[in-house]
């Protein structure tokens, strides 16, 4: 067990305090006080604009699927889903988009979304009796609404709860995400080109879509970040150059956001789908061109750790996180930086649902006190997946009913009450700068 605790410490870059700073006192239900903005980085810490140390604790919400706006709008008003978010104590949602929304979504009213999308579709009439519940749950939205309004919307209504935003390119092509045949992995302009994995990828597309977006951003004060993409994974002969082309597109990514909009936090995630950043070990990336924002982003789910009964030797578990991402959060390093886990999450009605483990099946409850335990060591930043209780439709399915969502079916408050209570760690600041 010692050895165990000693690779921890090596690989994890975890230094512990000798006088961890007192909790933060549990925030007021309601109407949250926001940052003062803009957000920066300094070391391993997100600072505000006075230099105090904000904690990220953020919900994803999913806006990059077929219809191009956020889910949900459907079952609930907007007002009721953002109030449940600050209730909650969340203080971020991290927003995905999918670049299709950028070329589209400002001229695109909503209504022409959905018809397009049950055009597409074995049974349209399922997909066009969603449009209708959400108009009668959300007024504002009228024959002249664009999706990418509604986004606008979702943000601004968010900000004025006290929540910032990250947004996040989630896709190219708005789909469902992520397997190794959807073509949204890797760069179409990379080695190794193969139309499975890179077909909508465009490069010079994704590029355009995150200007657009840190542009637009300018108008809305609650945006934070930019998340370069989401899980950026190879397939078949790509990646074989040394992490070239990962280091080459993020970087003039990164560059790009930055000249669009100084003010955002910009997230960079690592290959095989957020879950591997090693090769800054050997290789920085050169982030001077959007210095004191750069923050790094890992995923981790149960079934990213793929050896026998993983979960049962925490310990391993927890030096495998500080040994392929964690490890950025070591002081005085060239890498050195914040580190958001920016996904994480289980199904809310497991297999083997026993009282036991809280509604979870045992796997997941031993990953998820695994992984807690992990954040809470570090007081890292996190963005628990996922708020939504379905989907107006994913994969075919409409109406899809989303098992690992927080929020029910009807998006009116949690599926599963437990499983707050097995994250209420999450919430405590114990480390600052």
């Amino acid at each position: 067990m010692k050895v165990l605790s000693l690779l921890l410490t090596l690989v994890t870059g975890i230094s512990a305090l000798p006088n961890p700073l007192p909790q933060d006192p549990a925030p007021t239900p309601g109407v949250k006080t926001p940052p003062p903005l803009p957000l920066s980085t300094s070391s391993r810490w997100i600072l505000d604009a006075n230099n105090k140390r904000v904690k990220l604790r953020c919900i994803n919400w999913a806006g990059h699927l077929e219809t191009n706006i956020p889910e949900g709008l459907h079952r609930q008003p907007l007002d009721y889903i953002t109030t449940w978010i600050a209730t909650q104590n969340f203080n971020c949602v991290r927003l995905t988009f999918s670049s299709d929304l950028t070329f589209s979504g400002p001229t695109t009213p909503v209504h022409t979304s959905f018809t397009t999308v049950s055009q597409q579709q074995s049974k349209p009439a399922l997909i066009n009796d969603i449009y209708p519940l959400i108009i009668t749950k959300n007024p504002w939205i009228t024959p002249n609404t664009t999706t990418l309004d509604v986004f606008a919307a979702v943000v601004d209504t968010l900000w004025s709860k006290g929540i910032i935003t990250i947004l996040d390119n989630h896709v190219s092509k708005a789909s469902w995400c992520c397997n190794l045949t959807d073509g949204n992995g890797w760069w179409d302009t990379a080695s190794g080109y193969n139309p499975f994995n890179s077909r909508f990828f465009s490069t010079s597309s994704w590029l355009s879509s995150l200007a657009f977006m840190a542009t637009w951003a300018k108008s809305h004060p609650g945006v934070v970040g930019l998340g370069l993409r989401n899980e950026l994974r190879a397939f078949l002969l790509q990646d074989l150059n040394g992490r070239r082309d990962w280091y080459a597109n993020i970087q003039r990514a990164g560059n790009l956001v930055h000249q669009a909009n100084k003010d955002l936090l910009i997230l960079v995630g690592g290959a095989q789908s957020s879950t591997d950043l090693v090769h800054l070990k050997t290789r920085m990336l050169d982030t001077s061109g959007w210095e004191g924002k750069n923050v790094w982003e890992m995923h981790a789910y149960s079934f990213t750790v793929t050896f026998p009964d993983p979960f049962k030797n925490c310990d391993l578990v927890k030096a495998g996180y500080g040994f392929w991402s964690g490890f950025v959060l070591e002081q005085d390093r060239p890498y050195t930086g914040p580190l958001i886990m920016s996904e994480f999450g289980v199904g809310m009605q497991g297999s083997e649902v026993d009282s036991q483990y809280g509604g979870l099946n045992e796997q997941d409850h031993r990953y998820l006190d695994c992984l807690v335990g992990y954040l809470e060591g570090n007081d890292a930043e996190w963005a628990v997946w996922a708020i939504q209780g379905g989907y107006y439709i994913r994969e075919g399915t409409v109406d899809y009913d989303e098992t690992w969502g927080l929020m029910d079916r009807e998006w009116k408050g949690w599926r599963n009450e437990r499983f707050r209570q097995k994250i209420q760690g999450l919430y405590a600041v114990t480390q600052g700068p």
